[in-house]
C-alpha cells in the first residue's frame, strides 16, 4: 500500500489505496517518530516514508557532524539514496551548531517537502530539537546571532503544540533496549569504525566536544591500547544506556506523545491517517 498525499492543495489531500480514492481533510502536516537511541526509529521511519511518499528530517544532535557515520548510526548510503534524508552532515565536528540553527533548518525543510507534495517525517531522539520545533521556541539575542542555550529560550508554554504534528514515541522495556544497544555496539565495532575514527582524529583533532561525546572516545582509547575491546564496548554501552534513559525522561514530560512498541508504530500511523481521511 502506498499513499500519495499532495500538500500543495489547501487543506485537502488526494490519497489512493487500491482502486479507492479519498479526498478528505488533510492529515497531520508533519509526522514525528521519536524515542531513545537504539530503539529502531530509523527502520520504521524509512518504511513509513516509503508508504507515505515521505522525506525524512533527522532530529539527532550527533548526526549533524560530517564524517561521523558509523559511530552515530546514520542511515546507510542505500537508505539515504532510496529516501531523501535531511539534517545529516551539516557541520564539521567542533563547529558551532545550536538548537536555534536546527529549528530554522527543520522549518525550511518542512516547507520545501510540503511544496513538493510530500510528507515530512522527523526522526530522532534529541528532545530539545523536537521541543523547539513543536512548541515554536524563540531565542533571545540580536538578529542573526546564534544562541541555542536551553535557558535562553523565550517560549514558556510547553503545553500547547504550535502546529499540526503527529507525535509517536517508540516504547521499549529496559531489557529489550539493553539488548538492542549491546547488539548495535557489537555490530559497530569493526574495521570500518576504526578507520572512520582514525580519519576523524586526523582531520579534526581530539579537542572538541563532538569527538569526546560519541563512541569515538572509546574506540580511540582501544586503538591506542588504553582499553581492551571488551572494556571499550562496555563503556560505550553505559554511555548509550544513560543517554537513552535521559531521552526517555525528557520525552515522558510530553503528554501528547503516543507511546507504542516498535512493531506497532507503522500500522498505527497508517491507520491514524486513514481514519483522519475518512472523517
Amino acid at each position: 500500500m502506498r499513499f500519495r498525499p499532495d500538500f500543495r492543495m489547501s487543506n485537502r489531500v488526494d490519497v489512493v489505496s487500491g482502486n479507492r480514492a479519498f479526498r478528505k481533510s488533510i492529515f497531520p502536516d508533519t509526522i514525528i517518530i521519536l524515542g531513545p537511541t537504539g530503539s529502531g526509529k530509523t527502520g520504521v521511519s524509512i518504511k513509513l516514508a516509503e508508504a507515505l511518499n515521505g522525506e525524512i528530517i533527522s532530529a539527532d544532535s550527533r548526526a549533524i557532524y560530517k564524517g561521523m557515520d558509523i559511530g552515530t548510526a546514520k542511515p546507510t548510503s542505500k537508505e539515504q539514496h532510496d529516501i531523501p534524508h535531511y539534517g545529516l552532515d551539516l557541520v564539521n565536528p567542533g563547529d558551532r551548531f545550536t538548537v536555534a540553527d536546527w529549528k530554522s533548518y527543520a522549518e525550511q525543510k518542512i516547507t520545501e517537502i510540503h511544496a513538493r507534495g510530500k510528507v515530512p517525517i522527523i526522526v530522532g531522539g534529541t528532545g530539545l530539537y523536537i521541543d523547539a520545533l513543536i512548541y515554536d521556541y524563540h531565542f533571545k539575542g540580536p538578529t542573526g546571532e546564534r544562541i541555542g542555550d536551553f535557558e535562553q529560550k523565550t517560549c514558556t508554554d510547553r503545553k500547547e503544540i504550535k502546529g499540526n504534528y503527529l507525535l509517536v514515541g517508540i516504547k521499549c522495556s529496559d531489557t529489550e533496549l539493553r539488548s538492542r544497544l549491546k547488539k548495535r555496539i557489537d555490530q559497530m565495532f569493526c574495521e570500518n569504525l576504526y578507520k572512520e575514527t582514525r580519519s576523524l582524529v586526523q582531520q579534526y583533532g581530539w579537542d572538541n566536544q563532538a569527538m569526546k561525546s560519541n563512541i569515538y572516545q572509546y574506540v580511540w582509547q582501544y586503538l591506542k591500547g588504553n582499553l581492551t575491546l571488551k572494556e571499550a564496548k562496555e563503556r560505550c554501552f553505559f554511555d548509550d544506556w544513560h543517554l537513552a534513559k535521559r531521552q526517555i525522561t525528557w520525552f515522558k514530560r510530553n503528554p501528547q506523545i503516543t507511546w507504542l512498541e516498535l512493531e506497532k508504530v507503522y500500522s498505527y500511523v497508517i491507520k491514524y491517517i486513514q481514519d483522519e481521511q475518512r472523517k
